[in-house]
C-alpha cells in the first residue's frame, strides 16, 4: 500500500445512506429491485470498497448488529468506540452491578419510603436500545433488598421480528418468577413509549398507562399480546395496556430507565421527571423518591436523573478537529436522524463547535413511513445542494433516513420507492459536488433495506443486518482507490482528503490509497 501525496480537497461531503447494506441476492433486496441508474453508474465508475458496521468492528459484542447511534459515533470519532451494551454486560458478568454507588443510593432511598421501583425499557434481546437480560439483572439486585419492582415493558418488533414479543415476554417472566413482588405492570409498543419526534399524542397514551393505570386492560401480558395479534397489530404498535391489578405510580416510588440508548428514551422520561414539561397534561405525576437511568440521556435530563453508567468522554472527533482548523462544517438531516449527524457524530457531545452550522428538515407527519417513503429526502437535498453551491463549507455531513426508516416498516414496495428516491438525490449531489470541484464519500452506518424478509420465519424483516456497507468516493483525486475497512476509518479518510493530520486519539486508518488494483464491492 502506497500513501498518497498530501491533499487539500474542498469541499468534502460525507453522505450517509442510513440502512443501506450490501447483499448479493436480489430476492427481497429493495436496493437491487429498485431502478437506480445513478447508483449503478457510481458503483461502476468510482473507487468503491466495503466497511464493517457490526460486532467487534464498532465496539459491540461479536455478531451484534450495528445501529445508527453506534454507527455515527464510530464515523465521527474515527476510532472503535466501546458501546454501552458490552460495558453493561461486563459489569453484570463480573458481579459489579450491586456495588455501583448510584445504585446503592437509589436502593437506600427506596427502602426509606417502602416504595416500588418502576422499571421501564424495551423488553427485547435486540441489543440496540436495551437488553432484557439487563432488566432481569437489575431486578435481582432490587429483589435482594426486598424492593418490589413493577415493569413497564415496551415491546419491540423492529430490531427483532414483528411478532416475537410472546417468546421474549415468556422468557422474561420465567426469569423473574423467583423474584418476590416483581411483575409486568404495563406494556405497550415502542411506537408509543419510544417516540423521538415530539409526537406527544403517542407518548401521552404510554404515560397515562404507566402513571395512572389508564388504558386498555388485560389479565396478563400474553393475553394482551395475543389480542393485539388477533387485530393485526404487531409488537411495535401494541396499544398501552394495564396488566392485572396494577393501580399506577404513587408518592415514594422510584423510576429506573433500563434503555442504554438515549434518543428514544428522552421523551417519556421528560414527561415523567421534568416539572417544566408541557407536551401534554401531567397533573398526576407523583413525587418520586429516586430517579435513575442506565446511562446519560441528555444534559437536561441529567438535572433530574442519576446515572448507572456515565458516558466516557470522546475527544478529538472529526468535528472538533475541523473546527480547530478554523474550517466551516455543516450537518444536515431530517428529524429522524438529526441527532445522529449532530450529537452522536460529535461523540455524544451536546455542544455545537465553532464554525459548525446545522440544518434540521422536519420529517413528514405520517403514522409510518411506508405511507410516504420519500420522507423529506428531496428537501434535504435542496438545502444540501444550495449549501455546496454557496462555497461556504469545507465539510458537509448529511444523513438520508429513508433506507433505515422505511426498511423498518417491512413493506417492500415502499422500500423500493425509498431507494429510488435516494438514487434521485445521489444524482443531484453528484452533479453539485462535481461542479464545485469537491469530493463526496458515500457510505452507510449499517444495513437494513437490502433484506426485507426474514428467510427463516417468513415474516417481514424489520431489523438491521450485519452486512457490509459501501464506501464510495465521488469526484476524488485522480488515480485514488479505497481499501476495505470499518466505520472508524471514515473520519481519518476525510482528514486525508482535507489535508489535515490525524491526531493520535483517532485509531482508524485512512483508506485512500494508490494500490495496483481497485477494490470493488457488489451491491
Amino acid at each position: 500500500m502506497t500513501s498518497m501525496a498530501p491533499l487539500s480537497t474542498r469541499p468534502v461531503v460525507l453522505c450517509i445512506l442510513d440502512g443501506w447494506g450490501l447483499r448479493g441476492e436480489s430476492e427481497n433486496n429493495a436496493i437491487m429491485m429498485a431502478k437506480t441508474p445513478n447508483w449503478d453508474r457510481l458503483v461502476g465508475d468510482v473507487p468503491l470498497s466495503r466497511l464493517e458496521t457490526s460486532g467487534l468492528a464498532v465496539g459491540l459484542p461479536d455478531g451484534q448488529m450495528g445501529n445508527s447511534e453506534v454507527g455515527h459515533m464510530n464515523l465521527g470519532s474515527g476510532r472503535v468506540v466501546m458501546q454501552n451494551l458490552p460495558r453493561i454486560d461486563s459489569c453484570i458478568a463480573n458481579g459489579e452491578l450491586p456495588d455501583i454507588p448510584a445504585f446503592k443510593e437509589y436502593i437506600t432511598r427506596l427502602k426509606a419510603t417502602g416504595g416500588t421501583c418502576h422499571m421501564m425499557g424495551l423488553l427485547s434481546p435486540g441489543g440496540v436500545h436495551s437488553h432484557q437480560d439487563h432488566m432481569v439483572a437489575l431486578a435481582r439486585v432490587l429483589a435482594d433488598q426486598n424492593i418490589p419492582v413493577a415493569f413497564h415493558a415496551f415491546l419491540d418488533g423492529r430490531d427483532v421480528p414483528p411478532q416475537s414479543a410472546l417468546e421474549f415476554v415468556e422468557k422474561f417472566e420465567k426469569d423473574i418468577a423467583p423474584l418476590p413482588e416483581c411483575r409486568i405492570a404495563t406494556l405497550c409498543g415502542r411506537y408509543y413509549a419510544m417516540d423521538r419526534d415530539k409526537r406527544w399524542d403517542r407518548v401521552e397514551k404510554a404515560y397515562h398507562a404507566m402513571v395512572s393505570a389508564v388504558g386498555n386492560t388485560a389479565p396478563d401480558s400474553a393475553t394482551a399480546i395475543q389480542n393485539s395479534y388477533q387485530n393485526d397489530i404487531t409488537d411495535e404498535f401494541v396499544l398501552p395496556t394495564v396488566i392485572g391489578q396494577y393501580h399506577g405510580m404513587k408518592e415514594g416510588d422510584a423510576i429506573l430507565m433500563a434503555n442504554f440508548r438515549a434518543d428514544r428514551a428522552r421523551e417519556i422520561l421528560t414527561a415523567l421527571v421534568d416539572p417544566a414539561f408541557d407536551g401534554f397534561t401531567t397533573d398526576n405525576n407523583p413525587v418520586f423518591c429516586a430517579q435513575m437511568g442506565m446511562v446519560e440521556y441528555s444534559a437536561d435530563l441529567s438535572r433530574f436523573l442519576t446515572t448507572l453508567f456515565p458516558a466516557e468522554k470522546i475527544t478529538q472527533t472529526l468535528g472538533e478537529i475541523v473546527s480547530s482548523k478554523q474550517l466551516k462544517q455543516l450537518r444536515i438531516a431530517e428529524t429522524e436522524k438529526y441527532a445522529h449527524v449532530t450529537f452522536f457524530f460529535n461523540g455524544g457531545a451536546e455542544d455545537v463547535y465553532d464554525g459548525e452550522d446545522r440544518i434540521l428538515v422536519p420529517s413528514p407527519d405520517v403514522a409510518t413511513y411506508d405511507l410516504q417513503p420519500e420522507m423529506s429526502a428531496p428537501e434535504v437535498t435542496d438545502k444540501l445542494v444550495a449549501a455546496i453551491q454557496s462555497n461556504k463549507y469545507d465539510l458537509l455531513v448529511v444523513n438520508y433516513a429513508n433506507p433505515d426508516m422505511v426498511g423498518h416498516t417491512g413493506v417492500l414496495p415502499a422500500a423500493i420507492r425509498a431507494v429510488e428516491t435516494i438514487d434521485d438525490c445521489l444524482g443531484r449531489l453528484e452533479e453539485a459536488i462535481t461542479q464545485s470541484g469537491g469530493a463526496m464519500l458515500v457510505t452507510a452506518d449499517h444495513g437494513n433495506i437490502e433484506q426485507m424478509r426474514d428467510p427463516q420465519s417468513g415474516q417481514p424483516h424489520t431489523a438491521h443486518t450485519t452486512n457490509l456497507v459501501p464506501f464510495a468516493l465521488v469526484n476524488g483525486p485522480d488515480g485514488s482507490h479505497l481499501e476495505d475497512g470499518r466505520l472508524a476509518d471514515v473520519a481519518p479518510t476525510i482528514l486525508q482528503l482535507l489535508g489535515i493530520s490525524q491526531p493520535p486519539e483517532m485509531s482508524g486508518i485512512p483508506l485512500l490509497t494508490r494500490p495496483s488494483q481497485q477494490t470493488r464491492a457488489t451491491a
